[in-house]
């Protein structure tokens, strides 16, 4: 397999060149010093890994860069826009939903593409849609209420 040498990211073209068997994540955090995307459990099962391919959220741990393609891709620093943070960014501040924020970037991926698709989920919406991001100092109902504060202040209100 040939190497990456450019790929889409938070807006921009990045120039790189990475073997494209190699783990997105590493691209991100070692290539382009994108640190916000973490390093969880390396096997897809966590969600700190968690970043936005064309909208879909993926675990960049097991998602080889070569697979990529033209893609566009958004990692945690590419939500903010003129200086402000993203509706759910905010929310995740507002209701106290880290701990430790180890699992918040994924946690906050997540969360944007569940409300890119349901823009008004119910709470049991929310918990099927994020089950599989894990957070280990068990703030989930924090979690909850900051997705939903962030449907209700971009959308009008969650169910």
């Amino acid at each position: 397999m040939s190497n990456v040498t450019l790929l889409h990211v938070n807006g921009s073209a990045r120039a790189c060149d990475a073997d494209a068997a190699r783990p997105l994540l590493s691209v991100l955090r070692d290539d382009l010093a994108l640190t916000g995307t973490k390093f969880g459990c390396g096997e897809g099962q966590c969600g700190a890994c968690t970043v936005l391919v064309d909208g879909v959220p993926v675990r960049s741990c097991l998602t080889p860069c070569g697979s990529i393609g033209p893609q566009k891709i958004t990692t945690i620093e590419g939500l903010a826009r003129d200086g402000h943070l993203h509706a759910l960014q905010e929310a995740f501040l507002a209701n106290g939903a880290m701990q430790c924020a180890y699992c918040t970037s994924g946690m906050i991926m997540s969360g944007v593409a569940l409300l890119a698709k349901n823009p008004h989920p119910s709470d049991e919406e929310i918990v099927r849609f994020m089950d599989g991001n894990i957070c280990r100092c068990g703030v989930y109902q924090r979690i909850l209420a900051a997705i939903k504060h962030a449907a209700a202040a971009t959308n009008g209100g969650a169910k």
